[in-house]
C-alpha cells in the first residue's frame, strides 16, 4: 500500500480506500492518508488542530553529507508561507498577495495570449511539416514563470537554470532517493538558494516588498523559493497534464469548438481530474480523532487531494472528463482555509489562455510519448508530451 503515497494520482475513484488508511512509507514511517473530500477539507480549515509545519520536511531523511552539502550554501527554509503555522503568516501572505492579486493578473493576459499565439503557430508549422512536437518543452514548460518574472521582480538567471532549480527542489523534499542523488540534488538546490540568498538582499518587486514590511532575509528568500518551485513549476504541470488529457477528449474539445463547452468548465474540470499536487501534508497538534479514527499528536496527516477531488459523494462522474458538471469546481486542487493557494488565480488564467489557443492543435494529432511522471510524494513533474500529425 505505500506506492500510494508515490503514485497516488494513477488509482482511479472506484478502488477500494477507507476514508482514513495508516500507510507506512518507504522508510517505515507511518502516515495516516485521508481520502474524503470533507475530511480533507476539515483538516486543512483546521489549523490549530492539524499544523502545517510538516509541508515542507523531505519525504527521504537528508543524509549528514548532503546537509553538510546544504550548510555550506547556508541553505536554510524558516516557517515562511506553506510550512507556517505562526503569527506571521498572514502578514507574509499579505505582501504575496498583493504581487498577485486578480487585478495583475487580469493584466497580463494580453502579453500572455500575445506570446502562446506565436508559440502555438511554430508548434502548428512544424506538425504540419510532419515533425513532431513537444507540448511541454515547446510551450508550457518555461510560461509560468516567464508570467511570474513579470508579476514579480526574480533573480537574473536564466530560465533553464530556475527550471532545474526548481525540479531539483521538488525531487530533493518530496521523492524517495538514494544518497547518492540526494548529494547531488542538495548541490543543485543549494547553488541556487545562494542565488536567492544576494538577490533577497537588494532585489526589487516582491522581495523589496518584504524588507520594507520589516521581514528578515530569511522570510524574503523563503517566499521566493516557495513561488519558484510551487508557484510556477505546478502550474507547467498541470497545462501539459491538461493537455494530455484534452487530447483523449474529442467530445470535449468538439464543445469547445461549439461553444457548449466553457474553457472555465474545462479549466476546472482539468484540475478536479489532473490536479498538478496529488497530497498535502499536516501534522496534528493535539490528540484528536478523524472520520473516527484516533490520531495521536505528532502524526503526519497526508491529504490525498487528487482523491478528494474524485470523491462520488461531491462530484456525480467522478472519472468522467465531463466540464461543467455538478461537483465539479468543488476540487481541493489549491487546497482550502488559510493556506489556500495565493497564486489560483494567476494559474487559473494561464491554463485558460492555453486550453483557448492550444485545443483546436490537439484535432488530428497523435500522441507519440505521453508524458511521464516519476515517483513523488506531491508533484507529478511530467516530462514531456510529444504529438504528431495523424
Amino acid at each position: 500500500m505505500s506506492g500510494v503515497l508515490f503514485r497516488s494520482w494513477a488509482e482511479p475513484a472506484g478502488a477500494a480506500w477507507p476514508d482514513v488508511a495508516r500507510v507506512a512509507d518507504h522508510v517505515g514511517v507511518e502516515h495516516l492518508v485521508v481520502t474524503r473530500h470533507a475530511l480533507v477539507r476539515q483538516v486543512l480549515t483546521d489549523p490549530l488542530t492539524y499544523r502545517p509545519d510538516n509541508a515542507l520536511d523531505a519525504v527521504t531523511p537528508v543524509p549528514v553529507a548532503a546537509l553538510r552539502i546544504l550548510a555550506g550554501h547556508r541553505f536554510r527554509l524558516p516557517p515562511t508561507l506553506a510550512n507556517n503555522g505562526g503569527a506571521s503568516h498572514p502578514a507574509i501572505r499579505a505582501v504575496v498577495a498583493d504581487a498577485l492579486h486578480p487585478a495583475k493578473v487580469a493584466g497580463q493576459r494580453p502579453w500572455l495570449n500575445d506570446l502562446v499565439g506565436r508559440r502555438v503557430a511554430a508548434i502548428r508549422a512544424a506538425l504540419d511539416a510532419g515533425a513532431t512536437a513537444d507540448l511541454y518543452a515547446d510551450l508550457a514548460a518555461d510560461l509560468p514563470l516567464l508570467v511570474l518574472a513579470r508579476l514579480v521582480e526574480l533573480p537574473d538567471a536564466p530560465v533553464g537554470a530556475v527550471k532545474e532549480f526548481a525540479r531539483a527542489a521538488l525531487e530533493l523534499f518530496w521523492a524517495p532517493l538514494d544518497a547518492d542523488r540526494q548529494l547531488a540534488l542538495a548541490a543543485e538546490v543549494g547553488r541556487f538558494h545562494r542565488v536567492l540568498r544576494e538577490f533577497a538582499a537588494t532585489g526589487g518587486g516582491l522581495a523589496g516588498a518584504l524588507r520594507a514590511a520589516g521581514h528578515p532575509p530569511d522570510v524574503v528568500v523563503g517566499a521566493l523559493f516557495f513561488l519558484l518551485v510551487a508557484g510556477q513549476e505546478t502550474t507547467s504541470q498541470f497545462l501539459t497534464l491538461l493537455l494530455h488529457r484534452l487530447a483523449g477528449e474529442p467530445a470535449v474539445r468538439a464543445g469547445l469548438r461549439a461553444g457548449t463547452v466553457s474553457v472555465a468548465d474545462v479549466v476546472e474540470e482539468g484540475l478536479r481530474l489532473e490536479p498538478p499536487i496529488v497530497t498535502w501534508r499536516r501534522v496534528a497538534a493535539v490528540d484528536t480523532t478523524l472520520g473516527g479514527t484516533a490520531v495521536p499528536a505528532g502524526t503526519s496527516v497526508v491529504l490525498w487531494l487528487a482523491r478528494a477531488g474524485r470523491d462520488p459523494a461531491t462530484v456525480d462522474a467522478p472519472d468522467e472528463f465531463r466540464p461543467g458538471q455538478k461537483g465539479s469546481r468543488r476540487h481541493l486542487a489549491f487546497g482550502a482555509g488559510a493556506h489556500r493557494c495565493v497564486g489560483d488565480q494567476l494559474a487559473r488564467m494561464e491554463a485558460a489562455v492555453v486550453v483557448d489557443q492550444v485545443t483546436p492543435l490537439l484535432d488530428g494529432v497523435t500522441v507519440v510519448r505521453p508524458p511521464w511522471c516519476p515517483d513523488n510524494l506531491t508533484f507529478r513533474m511530467p516530462d514531456a508530451f510529444v504529438v504528431r500529425r495523424s
